[in-house]
This record gives C-alpha cells, sequence and structure tokens, in this order.
C-alpha cells in the first residue's frame, strides 16, 4: 500500500510520514529530501535555475535513500551523505526553485515511483510525503491526505527546528521564506502545489503529533482492511 502526504512546509507532514511509516512497519519515501538533495547539487554546481541548466546537470546525478532505524532515513548524492546538508534554508529554497523545472520533475517522477514500487515489493507500506503524491505521483494511492495549517504556526514550527540544529533564527524571516516558497510551490506550471480530489484535507494547526498521526494511521488500517 502507498500512502500518499502533501501539503505546505511547516504543516507537520514529514513528522507524520515518518511516525506511520514507524507505526505501520512500513518504509517512509521522503520526497522533499530527493528535491533538496537537487537543489543543494545545483547551489553546489553553482547553476542558474533554469531549464537548460537542469538539463545539463541532472543526467549526472544519482540521489539515494537508504531507510534507517525508526523510518529514518539517510540522503546520498552521487554516494556522498549529505542527510545534514540538505537540512538547511538555502536547500530548502533551493529545492523549491528546482522543483519548478520540467527535467528536474520528470528525473524525480521516475525515480520517486522506482522507489516507491522496489520498497512496495516486500508488502510493506510505503508513506509517500512530498507535495504532489497525491495528485500526481501516486495518483491511484489508496489513502491520500493533505495537511495545511496557518502560515504563523508554521513560520514557528519551522523556526523551532532549525534551532534544534543549532542554526541562528529570525522568525519573521523564516515566515517570509515559506510565505514565497508557498506561491512559488503553488504557481508553478508543472504539479503545483494542490490538493488531489479525494484526498482527506487535515488541518494541523491545533493538532498535536499524535493526533496527526493517529488520524493517517486509522484511514490506512481501514484501508487495508478492505483490501484483504
Amino acid at each position: 500500500m502507498i500512502i500518499a502526504l502533501d501539503g505546505p512546509a511547516g504543516s507537520g507532514k514529514s513528522t507524520t510520514a515518518r511516525r506511520v511509516a514507524h507505526e505501520l512497519g512500513g518504509l517512509y519515501l521522503d520526497t522533499g529530501a530527493m528535491y533538496r538533495a537537487i537543489g543543494l547539487a545545483f547551489l553546489d554546481h553553482d547553476r542558474p535555475f533554469t531549464e537548460a541548466a537542469a538539463a545539463d546537470l541532472v543526467p549526472s546525478l544519482q540521489v539515494d535513500l537508504e531507510p534507517l532505524a525508526d523510518a529514518a532515513l539517510a540522503v546520498r548524492l552521487n554516494g556522498d551523505d549529505v542527510t545534514d546538508r540538505i537540512r538547511t534554508g538555502p536547500a530548502a529554497q533551493a529545492a523549491s526553485r528546482a522543483a519548478a523545472l520540467a527535467p528536474v520533475r520528470s528525473a524525480m517522477l521516475h525515480a520517486q515511483r522506482a522507489v516507491a514500487h522496489e520498497w512496495a515489493r516486500g508488502g510493506r507500506a510505503v508513506v509517500a510525503e512530498g507535495r504532489d503524491m497525491g495528485s500526481v505521483v501516486f495518483p491511484d494511492a489508496p489513502v491520500k491526505f493533505f495537511l495545511t495549517a496557518d502560515l504563523d504556526a508554521r513560520a514557528q514550527r519551522r523556526a523551532a527546528d532549525l534551532a534544534a540544529r543549532g542554526e541562528t533564527v529570525d522568525l519573521a524571516q523564516v515566515r517570509d521564506e515559506i510565505a514565497e516558497r508557498d506561491r512559488r510551490d503553488a504557481d508553478r506550471a508543472l504539479a503545483p502545489l494542490r490538493a488531489a480530489s479525494d484526498a482527506v484535507l487535515l488541518d494541523t494547526t491545533e493538532l498535536t503529533p499524535d493526533e496527526q498521526v493517529e488520524r493517517v494511521v486509522q484511514a490506512a488500517r481501514a484501508a487495508q482492511a478492505l483490501a484483504t
């Protein structure tokens, strides 16, 4: 089974997806990490975020996800461990800009489907988290959620995450960056950020992580029961 969780930055989808995968004994497919790795490559190679640069650079990139204990992931870019490097603010912004480019989206679409199908062969649930999992990548997923929350709550969550990693945080700047990323992701021509027509909308502004996980796990187990 593939469980698709989508939503904007700071909506709680990453934490929820990781915990749902752990709860179900499944695997966590962090597609955002894949885009962050690609964005990081643009920064490392000092390439502009253009279609031409993407067409030249992307074929030389290999992004690998290695499942670890407790549904965590190691992320490798051309064999190098970039797990920590992709969790910075610049990598997040680079991911959003790279994701709007057709060569990047095409490569990631095929890579994400290949990883999910490979992992699912073992009979385990795959919890795919991103921005277009339910609408584009896995339109036939039996369980789809679109998580959201108000902008202030999302900014506070992201600022707390960055502070926990030892980064200096300006809450107003974080809020502005999230708002800009929301605009860019929603307005792009390819696979814009939006809820699939059959996704369950889940506002997490006032929900605890436990409550978010419970909602998704219940839906997944109901879908599993129907399929057996």
